[in-house]
């Protein structure tokens, strides 16, 4: 088993804008208006979907069906063994054309308890191309608030309760489970998730979906909104949940590491990947990599068989991992 290049995977019609600064930054034509994600290596359906969403392998081949098949040769004998043919991670390329709407995702308990899902949705965000980004209560609010908020579609005062932070290329922001976020126009990150489509929609006036029908996963909103956290963010915490990466290494903060890791491997020449699953995502520059010529914009699956894949050029990569066994 060797690393693969992935072909873009770009569900069609999401309900905000997005695609033309994808498009660029994969090298591909095309100003698409309402595809802004592309789901990397992706074993997860768009919620309501019985395929779409799903990464299909040159020649094919589904990837679900193939790590299906052989989860030890895609995942590794340890992920294997705890976790079956699971791959515990969903990458996402995401083109916020516009701002996207506040929202928060449930945990694993909640998930589990009321949705009968194997994972709850956090995630972690690389910035790629910078804007504001709104994560975090600036003050407690209850339940109650939030609620007539949400009937009331006030958006400048969801909006208001949040931090408003502006960040840069090279940033990460960590968005546990429960908190509310929006992320805003202009910014181009790479996701890192729980492989669920599962949002508690607090807005939806002015986007193309049906949130009083589905922003609250078919639960209502009294028992959704109790997956959402409610206490406030100091400005210590939101210092750990947003900030300029290290150069290399590890880039995510510990709390990340039960869901998902991310590092940052600058190529001056030489270079290698560990063994493990891994996506691999090329920044910027060239690189040669286990012998397939990549420039910014490509995006690789590493199978845990193919052992250590070495590296040469000069590039960044980013390479995305599921939890460590």
């Amino acid at each position: 088993m060797k690393p693969i290049v992935l072909a873009s995977n770009r569900p069609p019609e999401r309900f905000y804008r997005g695609g033309a600064a994808l498009c660029a930054f994969r090298g591909e034509y095309g100003s698409p208006a309402h595809e802004p994600e592309d789901w990397v290596a992706s074993t997860t359906t768009v919620r309501g979907e019985e395929s779409l969403g799903l990464t299909t392998l040159p020649g094919g081949r589904v990837l679900r069906d193939a790590i299906e098949e052989d989860p030890t040769g895609w995942l590794g004998d340890a992920h294997a063994r705890r976790w079956g043919a699971d791959a515990r991670l969903l990458v996402k390329l995401l083109d916020a054309g516009q701002r996207l709407p506040v929202h928060a995702h449930p945990h694993d308990d909640f998930a589990a308890r009321h949705l009968g899902r194997a994972h709850g949705k956090a995630e972690a965000w690389y910035i790629l191309e910078g804007g504001p980004v709104h994560i975090g209560l600036r003050e407690e609010v209850s339940q109650e608030v939030l609620a007539d908020l949400v009937s009331r579609q006030d958006v400048d005062a969801l909006l208001g309760l949040l931090h408003e932070i502006p960040v840069r290329p090279g940033d990460v922001v960590w968005v546990p489970a429960g908190e509310l976020h929006a992320i805003g126009a202009g910014v181009l990150l790479l996701e890192l998730q729980q492989p669920e489509d599962l949002s508690i929609l607090l807005e939806w006036d002015g986007f193309a979906i049906d949130g009083p029908g589905e922003g609250h996963l078919g639960l209502g909103f009294d028992l959704a909104l109790t997956a959402v956290t409610t206490t406030a963010r100091s400005a210590v915490e939101m210092g750990a949940l947003v900030h300029a990466a290290p150069p290399s290494g590890s880039v995510l903060p510990r709390a990340a590491d039960e869901y998902f890791r991310l590092e940052r491997l600058p190529v001056h020449g030489a270079a290698a990947i560990a063994p493990g699953f891994s996506v691999v995502v090329v920044v910027r520059g060239v690189a040669d990599l286990g012998g397939l010529a990549l420039a910014a914009g490509a995006t690789v699956l590493v199978p845990a068989a193919a052992g250590r894949v070495q590296v040469s050029g000069e590039a960044e990569l980013l390479i995305a991992r599921p939890p460590a066994p």
